[in-house]
């Protein structure tokens, strides 16, 4: 078979890679070991070759060109494709590894996100989980050009995106709210009259199920006192775990938040559910580890906590 030559340099391109990230020459001289000089001149190799200006100057710093964008996300597919192929050349196992990269989006509970990984770990071949942490358009501009197999989230892609991404519902859990023992001990008698003034952790008011949260206080003609409001999920559970205040969480984590956060359940937050999506590059799940991850909704990821468990369970002692 005869393959036509594009004239295309592979270290060229990757000294773009480089100074795309790094935002300029000097930055990007510095992560490799080399003269600034010799970077210069292999952009200035590459700009020939595809004939198209990749990068402009703006100020101090280098942007990309339309061009030059698009060069980006080939980029981004070729380097993370031949870090796989090392990845699969280096292993000596008999069986060779899956790669799974996985975003997770700060909003996502990552007791869930532990749960949905750990039936993709459950699969007979080996699998080396990659996993980012961003927000969740960040994360979405990072699949819709394959630096990622997966988006872990709690809402589906907003309607009208141009990006070609598919939501794929994982499940839904009820919202309780949580509490150090001495916390909950105050708050759970007469409930939900009882949070009147109780001190409240919520997610910020960008997150999906925030809205739902306050409209239920609303509802109840209740208002709390928001002590804090967190971005990340974890950060907020872990303050909840300090005493600072009641904080939301899955139903279906009761155990979990019990066993890490030394936390007892309070009260349900009635009607108030949250969702949890895969987000794919394909409608069809091809990603066998992807695939396991969507099947682990017809098993035990998502089964309800039992109420008398929940209520006469011992709390543990936080770690």
């Amino acid at each position: 078979m005869h393959v036509k030559s594009t004239g295309l340099n592979l270290r060229h391109l990757y000294y773009f890679w480089v100074v795309a990230k790094e935002g300029s020459v000097t930055r990007a001289a510095e992560r490799q070991g080399v003269a600034v000089q010799t970077i210069s001149a292999q952009l200035t190799l590459l700009d020939q070759s595809v004939g198209r200006a990749l990068l402009a100057p703006q100020g101090r710093r280098l942007v990309l060109t339309d061009a030059g964008r698009i060069a980006l996300g080939y980029a981004e597919q070729i380097f993370a494709l031949a870090e796989q192929m090392q990845d699969a050349l280096a292993s000596t196992d008999t069986v060779p590894t899956m790669r799974l990269t996985v975003g997770i989006s700060d909003s996502l509970p990552k007791l869930i996100a532990s749960r949905l990984l750990d039936a993709a770990l459950q699969l007979p071949q080996p699998v080396k989980l990659v996993c980012y942490e961003d927000r969740f358009e960040s994360l979405l501009g990072a699949l819709s050009v394959h630096k990622l197999d997966v988006v872990l989230t709690d809402r589906p892609v907003p309607p009208g995106t141009n990006l070609k991404v598919f939501s794929h519902l994982l499940g839904e859990s009820e919202l309780t709210l949580f509490g150090v023992p001495a916390l909950a001990k105050k708050y759970r008698a007469k409930f939900p009259d009882s949070l009147r003034d109780a001190p409240m952790l919520l997610p910020t008011r960008n997150n999906a199920i925030r809205g739902r949260i306050d409209q239920w206080f609303e509802m109840l003609d209740v208002r709390p006192d928001v002590v804090g409001e967190f971005d990340d999920n974890a950060l907020l559970n872990t303050f909840g775990g300090n005493g600072l205040g009641l904080f939301p969480a899955p139903s279906v984590l009761a155990d979990d938040v019990r066993e890490q956060f030394g936390a007892e359940p309070v009260g349900p937050i009635a009607q108030v559910r949250e969702q949890f999506y895969a987000i794919s590059n394909e409608r069809k799940i091809k990603h066998p580890a992807i695939d396991a991850i969507l099947s682990a909704i017809h098993g035990k990821v998502f089964s309800p906590v039992k109420p008398e468990r929940a209520a006469t369970s011992r709390a543990r002692k936080p770690r």
